[in-house]
């Protein structure tokens, strides 16, 4: 059984940063791409960040790119997303998502309990 918990969502105030951290219980870790998904009130979830199992190919979706950073410890079974200069918009649930190939381009076969990030003054 995978298990995948989130930690170090909250609130923040827009312009600031947040690390939100994933860790993973299963062998074969990097194996498998990871992905950070969110979902806003009434809106469909996206696929903020998307690491492959090596790490050496990372997609992102344009809203983010160029002030958040996903990067996975394959050591220690971690996947981790650091957000910078952070609006409004950006408040939803945070999902950690594992995928059952070592790249994906959206599918996901597990996902974390998510954690919520508030930006907002």
């Amino acid at each position: 059984q995978v298990q995948l918990v989130e930690s170090g969502g909250g609130l923040v105030q827009p312009g600031g940063s947040l690390r939100l951290s994933c860790a993973a219980s299963r062998p074969d870790f990097t194996k498998h791409a990871m992905g950070w998904i969110r979902q806003a009130p009434g809106k469909e979830r996206e696929s903020v960040a998307i690491i492959s199992g090596t790490g050496r190919s990372i997609h992102y979706v344009d809203s983010v790119k160029g002030r958040f950073i996903i990067c996975r410890d394959n050591v220690r079974s971690m996947v981790y997303l650091q957000m910078n200069s952070l609006k409004p918009e950006a408040t939803a649930v945070y999902y950690c998502a594992e995928s059952n190939l070592p790249w994906s381009t959206g599918a996901f076969g597990y996902w974390g309990q998510g954690t919520q990030v508030t930006v907002s003054s």
